[in-house]
């Protein structure tokens, strides 16, 4: 038996990374996945990679759930809001999990850049793709959970404090998801709808192996160079992480928190692709890293 078999789940931003991972997994527990995003076959994102929301989708039903890809600009109010309006017709209103991962921030970040040296019209943007679209988003998906109290809504965020991250606008679109889930977890606990953060570690995306010149099958090659990663761990584990969170009678009890793979993996028997359960939290402590 499938634990989510039988759920209705939105992935915003399911095109790559944790958002691929976290749709590819909520399948593999059995639900229905509509996975979002701007990137499809024949017209790219302006993030210029080759990735797709149908891509996502096949995974998804391979792994045993349903994938629907639908073309959705976060940023785009009518957009989003016609997406709802879909799944209310094809689902007849229901919808269990809702997660918000659009971000796109990585060519948007000058790192080192103090914030009035850094470029204005991009860190606005950030805020625009990482925190106004997962208003939008969470304003039109929550109607649907509080009217059969029930369901979860989850912020993909990157830490699990408020502390600085190296860039203002950076930061300041991280620690706004952490708090859009502790601020939206109380108008809906009253309506037994639960809202968290949910951070990975250091996330093995497909980006980021790029950027060191690996594959998966050669990742530990990259230790060379940054000897963190290898503590990686890749989307899969984000996404067990969510699907196990999802599928817990008791997730209200967390409503409000800012969660992370490593301690979900406190509380549920998941692991990653290989087997492996790694815990950033401990060897952050160990390192001495944030």
């Amino acid at each position: 038996m499938k634990p989510l078999d039988g759920k209705v789940a939105v992935v915003a931003g399911a095109t790559r990374g944790a958002g691929r991972g976290i749709s590819t997994m909520l399948g593999e527990a059995g639900a229905t996945v509509y996975c979002t995003g701007r990137s499809v076959r024949g017209r790219q994102s302006d993030m210029g990679r080759s990735e797709t929301i149908e891509e996502t989708a096949e995974l998804v039903t391979a792994h045993g759930g349903q994938g629907i890809p639908v073309r959705v600009d976060h940023t785009v109010e009518e957009e989003v809001k016609a997406l709802f309006e879909r799944i209310r017709a094809e689902q007849n209103g229901q919808l269990d999990i809702l997660v918000n991962d659009v971000w796109g921030g990585e060519s948007l970040t000058q790192w080192g850049a103090a914030f009035w040296e850094h470029s204005l019209a991009n860190g606005l943007r950030m805020q625009q793709q990482a925190v106004h679209s997962h208003m939008m988003t969470s304003y039109y998906g929550a109607p649907l959970m509080v009217a059969r109290r029930q369901g979860i809504i989850i912020e993909i965020t990157d830490g699990i404090d408020y502390r600085y991250r190296g860039n203002l606008y950076y930061s300041l679109a991280k620690i706004s998801a952490i708090h859009l889930a502790a601020a939206m977890a109380e108008d809906l606990r009253p309506h037994g709808v639960t809202a968290v953060a949910v951070t990975p570690g250091f996330l093995r995306s497909e980006e980021m192996l790029d950027h060191f010149g690996v594959t998966e099958e050669n990742w530990r090659e990259a230790g060379k160079k940054e000897p963190h990663f290898l503590m990686s761990e890749t989307p899969v584990y984000i996404g067990r992480a969510i699907a196990a969170l999802a599928a817990d009678p008791d997730k209200l009890d967390l409503s409000g928190k800012s969660l992370s793979t490593w301690g979900l993996s406190e509380r549920y028997p998941f692991t990653d692709g290989d087997g492996s359960r790694p815990h950033w939290g401990n060897y952050a402590k160990e390192q001495g890293i944030g």
